[in-house]
């Protein structure tokens, strides 16, 4: 009797359950640059990458998986890639757009750095970072962000030995230098994950564009072409919900390639189910192992679990 009254007056002091969810959190690429002056730009940065299932960008470790209570609201955003620049933009690309799960946010990758006939363009920084444009005296790739993505590669020099742009950064890998005659840099390697069940390789970064007539390959992962002045071909798009960088542009003939969206995969015990809330599109596959896992592809809104 005496206990029941002491409880009615403190309240319970039962442990609030909690269980752990693990996440794999993509942000969007950044997307090449475009230029004016005849010159190579520089491929877009991978959107940052985070994990707690295997190796997160940037050579970085698992992190902690993340612990969530029941009936609780947790905001989800799947980053938007960064959008190309159109003919005549002459500037750097657009930074794509952060990767949210509770806790835990992903950077933006980093827009490629315009092509310049004058002062070096470096590209911009981000999750990883975007590629630098061929300039005079050559120019810089922009940093990426520690444990979640690499720097972009360095432009050529536009009056010198290469015209051509450096490669994104992926998660994975730095992207490579123009350093050859005339050729882009090819977009960083972006990393693989086996939290579907099967290894995925994802952010990889966007290309440089080439002073010649074969476009330079996307980075491993889903990262975009570069375009080639050979072919006035415009910069390639990274791979959608990859969070990958789109390719570089030469010239100002075409548009540059726009980077990838990004993704949230998490995976739970499948004896809890999850609510998808308004504003996200996802899906959730059949228990496999003990678990189950929900890919969300785009928007804004909550998840929460019973």
């Amino acid at each position: 009797m005496i206990s029941n009254v002491i409880s009615a007056i403190l309240g319970s002091t039962a442990p609030v359950a909690t269980y752990n969810v693990d996440f794999l959190v993509i942000a969007g690429g950044g997307s090449g640059g475009q230029d004016n002056a005849g010159a190579g730009s520089g491929g877009g940065g991978a959107g940052g990458y985070r994990t707690s299932a295997g190796t997160s960008g940037g050579g970085g470790s698992a992190e902690s998986a993340v612990a969530v209570t029941l009936s609780t609201n947790y905001t989800v955003t799947v980053g938007a890639g960064g959008a190309g620049l159109a003919v005549g933009s002459n500037a750097n690309g657009n930074n794509g757009n952060a990767s949210v799960f509770s806790t835990i946010t992903s950077t933006a990758g980093g827009g490629g750095a315009r092509g310049r006939n004058g002062a070096a363009s470096t590209g911009n920084t981000g999750g990883s970072g975007g590629g630098g444009g061929a300039a005079t005296g050559g120019s810089t790739g922009g940093s990426g962000t520690a444990n979640q993505g690499y720097a972009g590669g360095s432009g050529g020099t536009y009056s010198g030995s290469s015209y051509g742009g450096g490669g994104g950064g992926g998660a994975g890998a730095v992207g490579a230098a123009s350093l050859v005659t005339g050729n882009g840099g090819q977009g960083g390697t972006g990393v693989a994950s086996t939290i579907t069940g099967s290894a995925v390789t994802r952010a990889g970064g966007g290309s440089g564009s080439t002073f010649g007539a074969v476009d330079t390959t996307g980075g491993v992962g889903g990262g975009g072409t570069g375009g080639s002045s050979g072919t006035g071909n415009a910069g390639g798009a990274g791979t959608a919900n990859t969070g990958s960088g789109g390719g570089g542009v030469y010239g100002g003939s075409a548009a540059s390639g726009s980077g990838g969206s990004g993704i949230v995969i998490l995976k739970y015990a499948d004896t809890r189910t999850i609510t998808i809330g308004a504003g996200l599109t996802g899906s959730t596959a059949a228990p496999s192992g003990g678990f189950k896992v929900t890919t969300i592809t785009a928007g804004t809104g909550n998840v929460s679990w019973s």
